[in-house]
């Protein structure tokens, strides 16, 4: 067993593969007691399982914008976090303070939000970067910001950072605004009625984690003539090892020392169509492709519409941190 799995079985209080047996009558008592304690609690029979191998972490820090990859992250109640960069905790908003997206500006995936120490650098192709500090200045006012019909606090970062993303966009006036820590997050049942009162997002569609395979996204693109990649549906963490859609069916994951729940698939929207590497909205695939084959069952249709689920979303059982090579847990009867 690998680094990444007894870190994972520890983090139960298994014990680890090597550990030598132990004669003592008071070891012999508690083995016993456990014994007993098994056969009287059916959930604690319940085993974990591999199911795969944590094969990209992707942290997406401005909504809609492009994602960046990261070798390990914190897991939270809102989300991935790396440091300072927490996984869409930017939002780019307009003159109305209503939340600006790539299925409006097709063009905001080419834009990344990247760190170094104290320092925050937007960055596009053929666009001079630009350098802002990681703490917003207290005296910027906080905007009520409205994402999906639900008002949200942001401090705005500043004329420099309209400026750039205006010009950059060659559209509408639009602000940068940042999720403080202080402030109060949406709440996902507001959104969607299946996540748990607890359940919390800064400016996330709705989840704090989305799920996606590397065989479903193979499974995908063997029915499309151009190819698409992960970046065309942000997941979170994609999960090699396993057979395709198998994410739909993974209850609860024990990845590195942090547990998740899953809660729902996720709905495909006209973003999709949006190539992560141009900018350009085709309008058509993949999600016309998805359509033909990955739509709900027809008594889930008030809950879904016509919307093809691809992924899963995912919401927090406990905290910790996953590493890109984790070993992934399924928790079974």
């Amino acid at each position: 067993m690998g680094t990444a799995g007894s870190r994972a079985l520890s983090s139960l209080g298994l014990p680890a593969p090597a550990r030598p047996a132990w004669l003592g009558v008071a070891v012999l008592a508690a083995v016993a007691l456990g014994a007993v304690a098994w056969r009287l609690c059916p959930r604690r029979r319940r085993r974990w399982r591999q199911v795969g191998t944590v094969a990209q972490l992707w942290i997406y820090p401005i909504k809609s914008c492009k994602g960046v990859p990261v070798p390990e992250a914190e897991v939270t109640a809102l989300g991935l976090r790396v440091g300072h960069l927490r996984d869409r905790f930017w939002l780019v908003v307009n003159e109305e303070e209503n939340m600006v997206t790539a299925r409006q500006e097709p063009r905001m995936v080419l834009i990344s939000l990247t760190c170094d120490g104290d320092t925050l650098t937007l960055s596009a192709a053929y666009t001079k970067d630009l350098l802002l500090p990681v703490k917003t200045l207290a005296t910027n006012p906080v905007r009520t910001c409205r994402v999906h019909g639900l008002e949200v606090q942001g401090r705005d970062c500043g004329e420099a950072a309209a400026q750039w993303i205006t010009s950059f966009l060659q559209s509408q006036p639009c602000r940068l605004v940042h999720f403080e820590p202080d402030m109060r997050p949406r709440n996902s049942r507001q959104i969607r009625a299946a996540f748990a009162p607890s359940d919390q997002v800064a400016y996330s569609d709705a989840s704090p984690f989305l799920v996606l395979s590397e065989a479903s996204l193979a499974d995908l693109n063997s029915r499309l003539e151009k190819k698409v990649k992960a970046s065309h549906f942000r997941p979170n963490l994609v999960i090699a090892g396993c057979g395709a859609y198998a994410e739909d069916s993974w209850d609860e994951l024990l990845i590195g020392d942090a547990r998740l729940r899953r809660v729902m698939p996720c709905t495909r929207c006209i973003l999709t169509t949006v190539d992560p590497d141009t900018g350009v909205m085709s309008r058509k695939e993949p999600l016309q492709t998805l359509r033909s084959y990955r739509q709900c069952d027809p008594s889930k249709q008030k809950i879904y519409g016509q919307s093809p689920l691809f992924g899963q979303y995912f919401a927090l059982q406990s905290p910790g941190t996953v590493r890109v090579g984790d070993a992934v847990y399924l928790l079974g009867e």
